[in-house]
């Protein structure tokens, strides 16, 4: 038997919950992006604010808090925190979500290593399901992309 070493014991409403570590306010970068802004208009400068455009693009693509959401076998969507539009929990998961971002696009997966290995148990749904964005994550990928096509061609076109 293992002594306790001077832990509390669980309460039984707690009991298997473990404390996720705390991340940033997303009033933050907000306030970044509304500080960008300002700082835009103020000075009456497009590339500043393609500066803010593209940082709120990187911030939904790679460091926003949210959710996997990639179905699991017994149907309901994963809850485990990540960080970025694009990123998924595990190896399995972010091949689901790979195969949904090429497919958000209308192409193949280019680097699909075939079909993900089903999980033991539960109702067995295609990767295409399993893998399917929601709304919300559609359309904040899709409005990040274009802010960054958006972005790219407002710099080429600020070194004419």
């Amino acid at each position: 038997m293992v002594a306790n070493l001077g832990e509390d014991e669980p309460s039984a409403s707690r009991k298997g919950a473990r404390r996720l570590p705390r991340r940033e306010s997303a009033l933050v970068w907000w306030a970044l992006f509304a500080a960008f802004a300002g700082v835009a208009l103020w000075l009456h400068s497009w590339r500043i604010a393609l500066l803010g455009l593209l940082t709120w693009c990187l911030y939904e693509f790679l460091l926003v808090p949210t959710l996997c959401r990639v179905l699991k076998v017994q149907g309901h969507p994963c809850t485990k925190r990540v960080r970025g539009r694009l990123f998924a929990c595990g190896p399995a998961h972010q091949q689901l979500k790979s195969d949904a971002l090429w497919r958000l696009v209308w192409l193949r997966n280019p680097f699909q290593k075939g079909d993900v290995e089903h999980e033991p148990g539960g109702v067995v749904y295609s990767s295409d399901v399993r893998g399917r964005l929601t709304s919300v994550d559609k359309t904040l990928i899709v409005l990040a992309l274009l802010g960054t096509i958006g972005t790219l061609v407002g710099m080429v076109y600020g070194f004419r």
